[in-house]
C-alpha cells in the first residue's frame, strides 16, 4: 500500500469516528439563554440525554463575561451529574449573596456552560469527544426586570440610530443587552455578508459594521428576545436620526 492510500485511509477512518461521535451529541438543553432575576433565588434548567442507548455525564459550570471561570456570584447545582439512557434532570443556577454588589440599575453577563461527557469506550483505538453548550446568562436586577401582569413595549424598541459619516452607529440607551442578529435595507432582504451579528452593551454605542449606502433610509434590525424569538425593527430616518418601530409581518 502506498504512504498516499495509508494515509487517507486513516483520514477517513478519523472522520468517520468523528462523525459517529457528532451524531451521539446528546445532553440537550432547553434554552439558549438564561435570565437569572433579581427576584429569584434560582434558576432550574431541564437538561436531557438524547441517547437512548448510553448513560451520559452533564458537567455544568459559570463563567464570567471574560470567559473566566466562576464559583460566585453563581454556582451550578450539582456541577456533575449522571443522566441514564434517554432521561431527564435539571441543573440549578444557585443565586449567592455576591448577587447583590453587582450593578442593579443594569443587566451584568455570564455564560452557562454544559458539558457532556460520554461513557468510556471499550473499542480500542476510539475518538471520542465531549462536546459542549454555552449559553448567554443574564443577571437582571429586580429594580429593571418587567413586571409581571403588566404590557409592556419590548425595551429593544427603543434602539436607536445613528448617522456617523457614511455609517450607521447603534444607540442601547436601555438598561438590557440585546443582541442583534441581522441587518438589511428591507424585511425582505438577507443581511450583507460583511455583517457580523454582534451583542450591545447596556446604556452604549457601537458601530454597525455597514455603510448608509447600504442600508438605506430604513433599515431593518432583526434581535433575539428573551425566548429565542427574532423579532425584526424598522428605523425610519429623519436628519440623520433614526428611530423604530415593530415589523408587524416576520419575514
Amino acid at each position: 500500500m502506498t504512504i498516499f492510500k495509508r494515509y487517507t485511509l486513516a483520514l477517513f477512518a478519523l472522520l468517520s469516528v468523528s462523525s459517529a461521535q457528532m451524531s451521539q451529541a446528546a445532553v440537550s438543553l432547553d434554552r439558549t439563554r438564561v435570565i437569572f432575576v433579581g427576584s429569584e433565588k434560582s434558576v432550574s434548567l431541564s437538561i436531557s440525554n438524547q441517547n437512548t442507548q448510553l448513560p451520559y455525564l452533564a458537567q455544568g459550570w459559570i463563567e464570567n463575561e471574560q470567559a473566566e471561570k466562576v464559583t460566585s456570584p453563581m454556582v451550578v447545582l450539582p456541577p456533575v451529574q449522571r443522566l441514564e439512557p434517554g432521561a431527564s434532570s435539571q441543573v440549578k443556577i444557585q443565586g449567592l449573596p455576591e448577587l447583590s454588589k453587582l450593578p442593579q440599575d443594569r443587566e451584568s453577563l455570564f455564560y452557562f456552560n454544559l458539558r457532556e461527557i460520554p461513557p468510556r469506550s471499550d473499542k480500542p483505538n476510539t475518538l471520542q469527544i465531549a462536546l459542549q453548550t454555552r449559553v448567554k446568562l443574564f443577571y437582571r436586577p429586580l429594580a429593571i426586570a418587567p413586571r409581571v401582569g403588566v404590557s409592556e413595549v419590548p425595551w429593544q424598541e427603543k434602539l436607536t440610530l445613528t448617522r456617523r459619516g457614511d455609517n450607521y452607529q447603534v444607540n442601547n440607551p436601555t438598561p438590557f443587552y440585546i443582541t442583534v442578529i441581522e441587518a438589511a435595507p428591507d424585511i425582505k432582504t438577507e443581511s450583507p455578508a460583511q455583517f457580523k451579528p454582534f451583542m450591545i452593551a447596556p446604556k452604549s454605542q457601537q458601530d454597525l459594521g455597514l455603510s448608509t449606502r447600504t442600508l438605506g433610509e430604513k433599515p431593518v434590525l432583526t434581535y433575539v428576545n428573551d425566548y429565542g424569538g427574532r423579532p425584526q425593527l424598522q428605523f425610519n430616518c429623519v436628519a440623520g436620526a433614526c428611530t423604530a418601530s415593530p415589523v408587524v409581518n416576520k419575514k
